[in-house]
């Protein structure tokens, strides 16, 4: 099948962006270009509303270089749109006509309320939220809105940004004390004047740009072990850390703090004013970033067009099917030690072995379907693929440590190899933590020894727990000798976990 490319390009006040996707097996867009210029185009409007000459002149020489570069891929459309500096321009058609003139790109102007939407979204679609609040603040515009059960409730378009606040609370590109205590009365104001942004505890989702640096500052200063950005949380402290530790800085020193974009750093201290102020507004239990944004949610909409709604119904399932074609796993496999785990599970659960929980199926599940892909890349080596491609991929519905315990329990091969894999995050969990999720992933483990020939030889099981003993009883189909040699290999990982001696038996069906 010929590769199927699709382009974004994204008109902001502070930045142009052009993204080109490939529309992977599964359906999904995976991005394989991203290009940004930086044309502050909210600075060429003028007094009377109209974006200068200058201003248009600067937009369609960054069109015309993107051009060069679509120019390289075989397109299956290309989606313009633009948003506050262009909205907010009363020559907007003359630009529209511009652009087309000069480009042939159509360029389509976002309404408050479209910009938005896609927002929302794309945070509904690539995360495991089911209520929160999103932020985006732009150069010209702030998008907020507040969703719950995924579906939309409310949003709100402010008409100000990152460089618009900039230009007017800083006279330079460093604010006095007295400046940023203006700034944050007026954002306190402008975020009170909305009665549904009260309190109500849920996250509060940042995207775009000014988010993705402020978690990138983070990420440095923490020294911060995992990759990726998506999902990632800080906390209100963490948020008041990054606005004082910026705020003492001079802008040469401000341009060369890690994780901060050289183009940004006189407009990150009005964004991480934005976020910490909406953050207390609304008492967020956490501010998250999404990597997906507007241009994301354009094209979560077309495709899901015919569908009847623009959500993806599973998101995390979405992603977990993508790392099965990916990885070319085997789903028949996969389903069979879903169905032996399941029953050795039950029965463990019933007699109180482990301590497991109803969570506890959930992650042994999710992770069953991922245990050991790293073996696609290397057979000897696939414990350490496996961890490090899924502690450091970005996994669309898991948080960080929810995608850490996946890779712990889906690499697990021994005590000693799982102590190396979790050493650097140790903090992350108490003892008694780090010693369940290596017991969960021992039990994995097993439930895939069980059936190491791919036959589905092991049919059923059954539990027998006296005293300090545990006998499992396995009910077999086939020849079970190579099954054998195996399960009872393997077994002394869930005994060592366990802190008991299990029996095996093999019943000939």
């Amino acid at each position: 099948m010929a590769k199927q490319h699709y382009a974004i390009i994204d008109i902001g006040s502070n930045s142009v962006r052009l993204v080109v996707y490939l529309r992977d097996k599964g359906g999904r867009l995976r991005e394989v270009e991203n290009v940004k210029a930086v044309a502050r185009l909210s600075t060429y409007l003028l007094e009377d509303g109209t974006l200068s000459k200058n201003g248009i002149n600067k937009l369609l020489h960054t069109l015309s270089s993107f051009e060069g570069v679509l120019a390289t891929y075989v397109l299956e459309e290309t989606v313009c749109v633009a948003t506050a500096a262009i909205r907010q321009s009363t020559n907007q058609e003359e630009i529209i006509k511009e652009v087309s003139k000069h480009t042939g790109f159509d360029m389509r102007v976002l309404s408050e309320e479209e910009e938005a939407y896609y927002g929302y979204l794309a945070v509904a679609n690539s995360t495991s939220l089911t209520e929160g609040f999103t932020v985006d603040i732009g150069g010209g515009s702030t998008e907020v809105t507040y969703f719950k059960d995924r579906e939309l409730i409310h949003s709100h378009s402010f008409p100000f940004g990152a460089v618009t606040l900039k230009q007017r609370f800083f006279k330079k590109d460093l604010p006095t004390e007295e400046e940023f205590s203006n700034l944050r009365q007026f954002l306190k104001e402008s975020f009170s004047s909305l009665p549904w942004l009260t309190g109500k505890k849920v996250p509060l989702v940042g995207i775009g740009g000014g988010a993705r640096n402020v978690v990138q500052v983070d990420q440095n200063l923490k020294e911060y072990p995992l990759a990726g950005l998506h999902q990632y949380k800080m906390l209100d402290s963490d948020l008041s850390f990054i606005k004082n530790y910026l705020f003492t800085l001079p802008m040469k020193k401000m341009q060369k703090v890690e994780g901060l974009s050289k183009d940004r750093a006189d407009i990150i201290l009005p964004a991480v004013e934005v976020f910490h102020t909406l953050y207390e507004a609304v008492q967020a239990d956490g501010f998250i970033l999404s990597r997906k944004g507007l241009r994301d949610g354009v094209f979560y909409e077309q495709l899901t067009q015919g569908m009847g709604t623009s959500l993806f119904p599973s998101v995390l399932e979405e992603s977990i099917q993508e790392l099965i074609n990916d990885y070319e796993l085997d789903m028949r496999q996969i389903q069979h030690v879903q169905h032996l785990a399941k029953e050795l599970f039950s029965q463990f659960h019933e007699r109180g072995i482990g301590s497991l929980t109803i969570d506890d199926w959930t992650e042994v599940k999710r992770a069953s379907y991922v245990f050991n892909l790293g073996e696609y890349i290397d057979d000897e080596a696939s414990a350490q693929h496996t961890f490090y491609l899924l502690a450091n991929r970005t996994i669309d519905g898991l948080m960080h440590i929810d995608r850490l315990k996946l890779a712990l329990m889906a690499s697990f091969k021994n005590k000693t190899v799982f102590k190396q894999f979790i050493s650097p995050y140790k903090s992350w969990f108490l003892k008694e933590e780090r010693k369940h999720i290596r017991f969960l992933g021992a039990f994995l483990k097993f439930c895939y020894s069980l059936d190491s020939t791919r036959r589905g030889t092991v049919e059923s099981l059954k539990v027998n727990a006296k005293g300090e003993n545990l006998t499992i009883t396995l009910f077999c189909s086939k020849d079970y000798m190579p099954e054998e040699y195996q399960i009872e290999k393997q077994k002394k990982h869930l005994e060592k976990a366990l802190n008991t001696k299990i029996n095996l038996v093999f019943v000939q069906l």
